[in-house]
């Protein structure tokens, strides 16, 4: 009977990530009403994709849908609870890698930390004044949604680089009940060359062979911020995605989920991104793999990394990654992705 609930449940949840995050979403591209509804009604794709993949030209049978994506949450299954909130996810990645700091967490309206319990606003603000910067971020939320920079500098307190008064400043604190307050790491200069607004990450699939049943690195992509994304550096908020060469750890164009350029050179800041290598890319990939075998329960992980001047840092760790920065270069779903999802019964053909 519980098995049949959990079922019924999951499927409850489908039906309403279909409705909220695919029928009723952005239409960014302003696909038309027939076309969009087609491409929502038949396959789950967003209307956005319809424009990402070339659907009209090409064959929507090459490509994962937004749908399949969230149907792949559950790959982890017991286990996927563990890393879809930041704070368990950091508690156990913090034993074999480096984590940002967690400093405070604030759950059902009461801030706390891990050393002294109970604590108020201005042990916020004096955390603040002594580390001159610092990450909020909610539990669970993705794509960057609800994710603040403060900094502290000349006396002055500032929010996503807006001026705030300390009383602005702790009504911002009481405006959530839940979130994190976490350090914010200083990026290699590789990652500030690119944009020095935004802490700029890579993203990193790892997943186990089908065959060998060994933790392999499937996909990679530099993540860049711009302008009217800071602090954030996701593609889904209108920032950069560039392929990494798995091989070589060198950068390809930059590319958009929100328009079809391609850029050679960060339209903001003009710096170079083709051609540009991750630094100690054979170290990255050794580490991460190491790491995989820390946590076998996990079949498939989204790694958010920060490369900094003397190590690799994990921002967070998923259980599932978006499909559209996957298959901008090319579609999955015959692909090895594909094979993946087929084998864990995410797909069936």
């Amino acid at each position: 009977m519980m098995k049949f609930c959990k079922k019924v449940l999951k499927k409850i949840k489908l039906i309403v990530l279909y409705l909220t995050r695919i029928v009723f979403v952005k239409n960014t591209f302003k696909v038309p009403l027939h076309i969009k509804l087609k491409c929502n009604l038949f396959g789950g794709y967003l209307a956005d994709q319809y424009i990402l993949y070339d659907l009209k030209h090409n064959d929507r049978k090459e490509f994962l849908s937004e749908f399949d994506w969230y149907r792949s949450r559950y790959i982890n299954e017991p286990f996927d609870f563990a890393f879809n909130n930041k704070v368990i996810c950091s508690e156990i990645l913090k034993q074999y890698i480096r984590m940002p700091i967690n400093y405070f967490i604030k759950n059902k309206n009461v801030i706390l930390d891990f050393e002294n319990g109970v604590r108020n606003k201005e042990a916020i603000y004096e955390c603040l004044i002594k580390e001159s910067k610092l990450f909020v971020k909610p539990f669970a939320l993705g794509k960057g949604n609800g994710v603040y920079r403060i900094d502290y500098k000349d006396n002055k307190i500032f929010i996503n680089s807006r001026r705030k008064t300390l009383n602005e400043f702790y009504a911002f604190l009481d405006r959530s009940d839940e979130y994190i307050i976490c350090e914010c790491m200083e990026q290699h200069h590789y990652a500030d060359e690119l944009y020095d607004k935004t802490v700029n990450t890579i993203r990193l699939i790892t997943m186990r062979d089908i065959e060998s049943h060994e933790f392999k690195i499937f996909f990679a992509v530099q993540r860049m911020g711009r302008s009217n994304t800071i602090p954030v550096d996701n593609g889904s908020k209108g920032g950069l995605v560039s392929k990494i060469d798995l091989k070589t750890g060198v950068l390809s164009e930059g590319r958009s989920l929100h328009d079809l350029k391609q850029y050679d050179f960060h339209p903001d800041s003009g710096k170079q991104i083709k051609g540009i290598k991750i630094p100690y890319w054979e170290g990255i990939k050794k580490q991460i793999l190491e790491v995989c075998k820390k946590v076998p329960y996990m079949d498939f992980i989204a790694w958010d990394l920060l490369i900094t001047d003397k190590e690799v840092c994990v921002i967070e760790a998923n259980t599932s990654s978006g499909v559209n920065i996957l298959q901008l270069w090319g579609g999955q779903k015959k692909g090895e992705l594909g094979e993946f999802f087929r084998n864990y019964g995410v797909i069936n053909k």
